[in-house]
């Protein structure tokens, strides 16, 4: 299983890449949400992990144009962010995301929800 990580900041980016690593995932990282279409894209992850707020195009946008590309319409992407207002949720989830997580995660058992929702 490949597991593409849309994150910017590399203590969560590490964080993350562990914890996958961990359940025998292999890691793709992007830093940014364009990247993150172009590596969606060029790869074809079987999940991807996206931060919402990214240095160029957010992660909502970055979901968007993602699934708009007919080969990852339907595969699982998982917000992880601290973006956590109130009609966050809906916003995260209406824009393609399959499911949203609150920073910080707790590393012992974010595998376990994630694959709850997948």
């Amino acid at each position: 299983m490949r597991a593409l990580v849309v994150e910017d900041n590399p203590a969560n980016m590490k964080l993350i890449t562990k914890v996958l690593k961990k359940r025998g995932y292999e890691t793709i990282h992007a830093i940014c949400g364009e990247d993150g279409v172009k590596k969606a894209a060029s790869e074809h992850p079987d999940i991807i992990l996206m931060d919402i707020l990214l240095p160029d195009i957010d992660g909502l946008e970055t979901t968007r144009r993602i699934r708009k590309i007919e080969s990852l319409k339907d595969t699982p992407i998982i917000a992880i962010t601290s973006y956590a207002m109130a009609g966050d949720r809906e916003k995260i989830i209406e824009a393609g995301c399959n499911g949203y997580f609150e920073k910080p995660i707790n590393p012992l058992t974010i595998m376990d929800e994630i694959e709850k929702i997948i």
